[in-house]
């Protein structure tokens, strides 16, 4: 799986900072928990810039420790962060203006088709 940050809505409106990008990571793989060595391959990033800002996200408390695989230490983003609630909300709401979005214009194209 190669993380694609690019593509994400969250990056297109918030940019792409180091931060972000660690975040959005985790939003759009909730369903695992990662290692540090792996967050940093899947996203291509420098290991000085992941470190630099993953400590900042520890001491903030939006990421927690899941589990331990003998020397590897497992993370998770941490939905109970207030912070990491609100960028939820922002990711899901800017998802569904998205989708009205390209509704709204799958409809124009389907009127304009019929006439």
């Amino acid at each position: 799986m190669k993380y694609k940050p690019d593509e994400t809505l969250l990056l297109k409106h918030l940019g792409a900072s180091p931060t972000l990008r660690i975040i959005d990571f985790f939003l759009d793989n909730p369903l695992s928990d990662y290692s540090k060595n792996e967050i940093v391959r899947n996203l291509g990033m420098g290991r000085v810039t992941f470190f630099k800002y993953w400590r900042e996200l520890e001491k903030w408390g939006a990421v927690r420790i899941t589990r331990h695989i003998g020397r590897a230490t497992m993370f998770h983003l941490d939905r109970n962060n207030e912070v990491v609630k609100q960028l939820i909300r922002l990711d899901f709401a800017l998802g569904k203006q998205a989708m009205e979005k390209a509704i709204e214009e799958s409809k124009v194209v389907v009127h304009a088709e019929r006439r």
